[in-house]
């Protein structure tokens, strides 16, 4: 539709009596209270950016294609339905059309009941406008969900018998009326009216079909839900040539038929669809906790989340992988984060994409650019666990990257990695928010059927996430009429759909549900009631997030496992953690053993490398046995105290330095036997004295290498000392988390509604006012034209009365408007008046104004 149609449907030429039925969208808007304008910005917040000068403008935005589609992509099931049917019916159309096309012959008690809420909806949209006398559907929705031959509606419906014979000949369509047994007219018009009349008419259309045989009925039946086209033959049967003889089938090309809507409305009892959804699928209970086991289950996994988050990033503590030329993860290194957490790697990418949305992951920027944890990740690591908690779930709830797409191919056939670009899809926060409420509107403790749920997803947004520019359209059939087909859609392959299954699988992982039902905390991070009596609409206004994470972590707190300040130490060189442990016995306890097996109890391995590790950190022996001694609720084994000396006993006997690396010992003998061994050609070792030997090969890899053929040898520095290393971890700059890709322009709040309503009522009043004609006639154009010496006599008479004027002005860039104003003073050559327009007192030059007028008496 072109600006000129849309001009068309959204001008007023004159402003419309009291009581009088509207023309035009833009009258119907005149005609509504600030509240209905209100509602109609809060709904389609695209109609504010920026605000309408007028009522005309914004009816005209409200008509563009983008705005339309965006509108119908929110609507539910049924109101959608409605606009369809809408769209397939008269244009304008009564009520009562608009319920027979819904309800059929039979009439349904639920779709009488729902459809008036239908109707205020897309009335409140601005997609319907007039009277229920006559109910007009916006222009553009029409032209996207009214049938044509290049998109067929999704209704199933075909063109009218009016469409469908405007290129046939009059000699054509004579033959089919009187094969049909109608009269023969003198012009095609009267023609196509008479077979219109006829496939409308119940009684009579009833008896043509008794003629059929059953054959041509079976090609109507194949047809009558759509699609309406088939392709027949060049010579078709019998029954398909009694159908088309009578115009029941009306030729669309050589070898395409179309069955008309009126024919398809009679075969349907009268209906536009085939299941009307008037009322929304209920999300029923899988089965039923007691909610204090469903927190507890919750709780549980909450703990598990931390701690994946807390291992995944110490893994990455000297720095993680490496990122791709094009951004992201490579399939390799996100393989090895799964093996190290030891889970799948589409759980794996869900971690790492958790940690970069709450801003505790970043790259490092530098030339080799490397993934590492942020600063942030060290405050985060000195909250208590309930905090950290709720630094995850708060992040994860509005962000818009969707690690469920990792694996998966973008448009262009290239595979999605985990952290990289292209995983930002806008409709993710609102579809968590949605599925976690839905959730909450069972008993709490009750788990949710996921089909359910899924089902209630798809009635509330059918076309959200469908990735169309417009309403979705049946398949274009190419099958024979008498064989005529539609292949049903999955009903789980939508976005939205993917988006739900995705949410429920990482609230799970997060604990905002347990066993599938929604938690307590989740409760209150969604800022619902907690209360068991209390419904989802019980609760207040919205608060700030970090305010609602901040409730969901006190009530999540006394629901996690206290930590625990013991282990207890076994014969077999392990430790068992009785369950979490404190921070300082945790990062001691690292890195003195390995972790064996997690679970309800953390099992630790002590081995010759652990003991090393920690000896290298700077412990000493002694202080091994006193810590072991004092964080052991059992005695130390004596298998362990023995590893322990042993170890320590050996460690440091060797000396390694820079030469570029060097090797030196007391013992001339451990010397000869390094050179002796095999494993150490790769070193390029040589003796420059007795008791030194120098390598090619550097420190660190001469320690590795060392090691690997069993021997403990110390770091040295140049002055001969033991050098002591540290786990020091490698840290980004710092860094900001992903700022989410917003879905469309935010959602104004009262004080800009309020505001917008103001200044759109303001330019309206100035843009329809009337004016009295002048005594002269005025120069022709949009703006009134009067003489610098009648423009200030006007405007300083009004000044003295106290009255309106209307003006025009052109500002210093040259754009021209017309403004009501009431002039106060006039002086200087400026004019300063309360402007009517633009809601505020204003000073003009009067060079500037091209003319003056009075407004009309019942205006002032």
């Amino acid at each position: 539709m072109g600006i000129g149609e849309l001009d068309r449907e959204a001008h007023v030429p004159e402003v419309t009596g009291a009581g009088a039925a509207p023309r035009t969208l833009a009258e119907a808007l005149r005609a509504r209270g600030d509240e209905g304008l209100a509602a109609l910005l809060r709904a389609r917040p695209d109609l504010l950016s920026p605000v309408p000068n007028d009522l005309t403008q914004l009816a005209t935005r409200a008509g563009t294609r983008g705005s339309v589609v965006r509108a119908l992509e929110r609507l539910d099931r049924f109101a959608l339905q409605t606009a369809e049917a809408l769209a397939v019916a008269p244009d304008p159309a009564p009520y009562p059309v608009l319920l027979a096309l819904l309800t059929g012959d039979e009439g349904d008690p639920e779709i009488e009941a729902a459809l008036p809420g239908a109707v205020a909806l897309l009335r409140e949209q601005a997609l319907v406008w007039g009277e229920d006398d006559r109910l007009r559907l916006v222009r553009t929705a029409r032209e996207l969900l009214a049938p044509s031959a290049q998109h067929p509606s999704p209704t199933g419906l075909g063109p009218t018998v009016a469409e469908a014979t405007a290129g046939m000949s009059p000699g054509r369509v004579q033959e089919i009326i009187a094969t049909a047994g109608l009269t023969a007219t003198h012009d095609p018009v009267s023609a196509v009216a008479a077979l219109t009349e006829l496939f409308t008419d119940r009684a009579r259309m009833g008896a043509l079909l008794d003629e059929a045989s059953p054959e041509a009925l079976a090609v109507l039946d194949r047809l009558v839900w759509g699609p309406p086209y088939g392709e027949v033959t060049a010579n078709p049967a019998p029954p398909v040539q009694w159908l088309r003889d009578r115009g029941l089938l009306l030729p669309v090309s050589a070898r395409t038929m179309v069955l008309p809507r009126e024919v398809a409305l009679h075969l349907r009892g009268g209906r536009a669809h085939r299941a009307p959804e008037p009322v929304a699928p209920v999300v029923e209970a899988a089965r039923d906790y007691r909610p204090q086991v469903v927190d507890s289950a919750a709780a549980g996994q909450a703990y598990a989340a931390i701690a994946t988050v807390e291992e995944l990033l110490k893994s990455w503590d000297q720095g993680g992988p490496q990122v791709l030329r094009a951004g992201g993860m490579s399939v390799r290194d996100l393989k090895r984060t799964a093996a190290a957490l030891d889970v799948s790697e589409q759980l794996a990418a869900f971690w790492v994409e958790l940690c970069f949305g709450a801003g505790l992951l970043a790259s490092d920027g530098e030339a080799d650019e490397r993934y590492a944890p942020t600063p942030a990740y060290d405050d985060w690591l000195d909250l208590p666990p309930a905090e950290r908690w709720a630094r995850l779930v708060a992040p994860w709830l509005v962000a818009t990257r969707v690690a469920g797409l990792v694996g998966g191919a973008d448009a262009k056939g290239r595979t999605l990695a985990a952290l990289g670009p292209d995983l930002d899809r806008a409709p993710a926060p609102e579809v968590r928010h949605r599925v976690l409420e839905l959730l909450a509107t069972l008993p709490p403790g009750a788990a949710a059927d996921p089909e359910t749920v899924f089902a209630r997803m798809r009635w509330e947004r059918p076309l959200r996430g469908a990735g169309q520019a417009g309403p979705p359209r049946p398949p274009q059939p190419t099958a024979d009429a008498e064989e005529t087909t539609a292949p049903a859609p999955d009903p789980h392959t939508d976005l939205r759909s993917r988006l739900a299954r995705w949410t429920l699988a990482e609230a799970e992982l997060l604990g905002l549900t347990g066993r599938g039902a929604l938690a307590g905390p989740a409760r209150a991070l969604l800022n619902l009631p907690l209360a068991e009596a209390a419904t989802p609409a019980d609760h207040g206004g919205r608060v700030e997030l970090s305010v609602a994470a901040g409730r969901a972590a006190t009530l999540l707190a006394p629901l996690l496992p206290e930590a625990v300040d013991h282990v207890l130490l076994q014969a077999d060189l392990t430790a068992v953690a009785p369950g979490p442990l404190r921070r300082p016995l945790a990062d001691a306890l690292a890195v003195l053993a390995d972790v064996e097996s997690k679970g309800g109890a953390t099992v630790y391995r002590f081995t010759p490398g652990s003991v090393r590790r920690a000896l290298d950190s700077g412990r000493s022996a002694s202080d091994l046995h006193d810590f072991l001694t004092a964080h052991s609720r059992t005695p130390v084994p004596q298998p362990l105290a023995y590893l322990i000396d042993d170890v320590a006993r050996k460690h440091g006997h060797l000396r390694i330095g820079a030469a570029s690396a060097y090797v030196r010992c007391d013992d001339d003998t451990v010397l000869g036997e390094i050179l002796a061994d095999r494993r150490s050609a790769a070193l390029g070792l040589r003796r420059l004295a007795p008791t030194v030997l120098a390598a090619q090969a550097d420190p660190a890899s001469l320690l590795d290498g060392l090691r690997a053929m069993g021997y403990a040898p110390a770091a040295e520095s140049a002055e001969g000392d033991v050098l002591i290393t540290r786990a020091d971890a490698y840290r980004t700059p710092a860094r900001t988390a992903p700022v989410p890709v917003p879905d469309g322009p935010p959602a104004p709040d009262a004080t800009l509604l309020g505001a917008a309503v103001k200044a759109i009522r303001a330019g309206d009043r100035a843009a329809t006012a009337v004016r009295k004609e002048p005594a002269a006639p005025a120069a022709t154009g949009g703006l009134p034209r009067t003489s610098a010496a009648e423009t200030l006599a006007t405007v300083q008479a009004a000044a003295m009365t106290g009255s309106a004027v209307w003006i025009g002005y052109v500002n210093a860039e040259g754009a021209a408007s017309q403004r009501v104003i009431a002039p106060v003073r006039v002086e200087g050559g400026f004019v300063t008046g309360y402007d009517h327009t633009a809601d505020e007192v204003r000073t003009y030059p009067l060079h500037r104004i091209t003319g003056v007028a009075e407004l009309a008496d019942d205006q002032v």
